[in-house]
Order: C-alpha cells, then sequence, then structure tokens
C-alpha cells in the first residue's frame, strides 16, 4: 500500500515549549470553554489532557447536560481544521474516510476525503449509525491513517475524535462494540451543574447562544508544542508497574468477566502524563494513575452477569480495585 499526501504523519518542526508557556495555553484553553460549560472544570481538564495525550474521547450522558456543546467548544477553542459528523442510521462508511471519484477529464480515478480528514472530529450521537459505520473509525482511531481502494492516506498532528452518545435511549441505536470503545482514550459524563451554575448557565445562554462569540486561543501549532511537552514527562519504573498492576488486577477481578487490555495501560500512562504536566510537574505520581482509573479503564472492561444483578457499574468495580490495590512506598518520587 502506498501513501497519499492528503495528511500528513510528519510534525513539523516546532520549538520546545516551557513550562510557563504550557500552564498559560491550557489556563486559556480552560478559561475559553468555560465560557459555555459552566461548572464543570474537571470535566474540561479531563478533555483537554485526553487531545494533549493524544487520544480520543468519549462523552457518554443523558440528554441536554451539554456533551456536544462540550465537544464543540473544545474544538472551538483550538484553531485548526475541525469536521462535525452526525451520525445518523444512514450514514455510509464513505462519508467518513472518504470515496475514489472518477475524473471524466483525466480518465483517473482521484480521492475525495472525507469527514474524518481534520485535527478534530466530533462525531454526534455514535451510536446512531450502523455497526458497518462505525468501524470505519477503527483505522482511523488507532493507526491515523485511512485506507480506501488499497491506498493509504495518512492523518494530520493533531488528530481527535470526540464522540457523544446518550446511553439510556437504546430506540434505533447501535451500541458500540468491545474494539471500538477501546480505541476511546476516555470516557466522561458531564452530569447535571449545581444549582449556582445552572442559575449561571440560564444568565449566559438565556438571551444569546454564547457558542456564537466563541473563538479561538490557541493554534494547531501551539497544541503539537504542548503535546511535545506531555511526551517529554517522565514515568519512573515504579509508576508503570503500578500501572501494570492495575490493568491486571481488572483481568483478575470476579466482578468482571473482561478485563482491560495492554492498549488501557499505555493510554492511562498518556494521560497520566498529560495531567502532570497540567499540574506543574514534569514526572508521574500514582495519585495521576488513580484519579484516572475509572474514566480511562472503567468503558473498557464487561462486568459479570451477577455484578450485573448486583447493580454494580465498571466504574464502581474500578474504583475498588483502585482501593484495594497497594501502592509503591516509593510514590513515584525516584525521577531519574
Amino acid at each position: 500500500m502506498t501513501a497519499h499526501p492528503i495528511g500528513s504523519t510528519t510534525e513539523p518542526s516546532v520549538p520546545a515549549m516551557n513550562g510557563q508557556e504550557f500552564a498559560d495555553a491550557t489556563e486559556a484553553i480552560v478559561t475559553n470553554i468555560e465560557r459555555v460549560i459552566e461548572g464543570k472544570t474537571a470535566i474540561v481538564r479531563l478533555a483537554l489532557s485526553v487531545l494533549l495525550a493524544e487520544g480520543h474521547l468519549l462523552i457518554e450522558d443523558v440528554p441536554g447536560v451539554g456533551k456536544t456543546m462540550l465537544a464543540k467548544a473544545m474544538a472551538t477553542s483550538i484553531d485548526c481544521t475541525v469536521r462535525r459528523i452526525q451520525f445518523t442510521p444512514d450514514l455510509l462508511p464513505s462519508d467518513v474516510t472518504g470515496v475514489s471519484v472518477f475524473n471524466q477529464d483525466t480518465h483517473e480515478f482521484s480521492f475525495k476525503p472525507g469527514a474524518v480528514f481534520a485535527n478534530i472530529v466530533v462525531g454526534d450521537e455514535i451510536n446512531r449509525a450502523s455497526p458497518k459505520t462505525q468501524s470505519a473509525l477503527l483505522e482511523c482511531m488507532e493507526e491515523r491513517q485511512v485506507t480506501v481502494d488499497g491506498r493509504t492516506y495518512p492523518l494530520s498532528t493533531p488528530f481527535m475524535v470526540m464522540a457523544t452518545q446518550n446511553p439510556i435511549e437504546m430506540e434505533g441505536t447501535y451500541p458500540l462494540p468491545e474494539a471500538q470503545r477501546d480505541r476511546f482514550t476516555a470516557r466522561v459524563a458531564i452530569g447535571y451543574p449545581d444549582a449556582r451554575a445552572e442559575l449561571a448557565m440560564l444568565d449566559a445562554h438565556g438571551a444569546s447562544n454564547p457558542m456564537e462569540d466563541l473563538r479561538p486561543v490557541v493554534d494547531d501549532s501551539t497544541i503539537r508544542r504542548m503535546i511535545g511537552l506531555v511526551r517529554s514527562v517522565h514515568v519512573a519504573d515504579t509508576i508503570k508497574e503500578y500501572a501494570v498492576a492495575l490493568v491486571t488486577a481488572t483481568r483478575q477481578a470476579p466482578d468482571l468477566r473482561l478485563g482491560a487490555s495492554p492498549r488501557a495501560g499505555l493510554q492511562l500512562l498518556r494521560t497520566a502524563r498529560a495531567v502532570a504536566a497540567f499540574d506543574g510537574r514534569d514526572f508521574v505520581l500514582p495519585d495521576d494513575l488513580q484519579a484516572l482509573a475509572v474514566p480511562v479503564l472503567a468503558h473498557r472492561v464487561i462486568s459479570t452477569s451477577d455484578a450485573q444483578l448486583a447493580r454494580r457499574t465498571t466504574d464502581a468495580i474500578i474504583a475498588d480495585i483502585v482501593h484495594r490495590l497497594p501502592v509503591n512506598a516509593s510514590r513515584g518520587r525516584d525521577r531519574r
């Protein structure tokens, strides 16, 4: 298979970013998003951490809590290419990845890129598309490339899929297969705002849509520099061992019939690096892994029938594993 230069997997050379620049950029993005998402700082920080960890985010919650608005606000805050895909039962895989079209003038086939050729792809109500269309994202999300008619087209950096879905309504939906869920770095639920945040939302959103006034605060070059800094965050051997222990514990838990994959452990560490950078550290702590265990691992595992009958959620099971698993006494401070 040959590569075609629709996107580029070769990252442009950009100057390194220092800690203060990183802090300023993250603060600007979070503040900008919070202009439209009230009282959800932790969720916004996690969403940005997933982007900087070069991962993908699944936003799963009931209707009306701001799932799509969070995805759109994140995309709007960064001056890069953004495409939105409204997943519907009649959406075709070629609408996502692209299609080869015969050119009458040249008598050759030319590739017409699909909606996935963007830095940030917002997939709205992803579980409403057929499994065939959902599977079109598998290669894109894992390998950051698209293969059509035997040719491979690389995707640009940064690349992130932010998908939303409603876990309550099952009519006319197709549950995401495990292979698809495992490609999402983290799953978040926004939840209802508290009374003060909801009152502020009524004031801000009552007369106009604040999304109309939202403007980018950083560009794609800045995001690539931020990703470079996150990659440089140190992970001690003891932290890696703790991450492996967490993932292994999910495979041995009596309440789970399917544990977390090796990919889960890798993405847990990547996201932990981003969280550490957010906190101004150049090394990862066990606390980072513990805080991320539920959003990164819970959507990848499957509980047993007995656990489901007992109404034990995978979130609760993962939280219990984190609580019971001992942490190495070094606490990850043997930085070098």
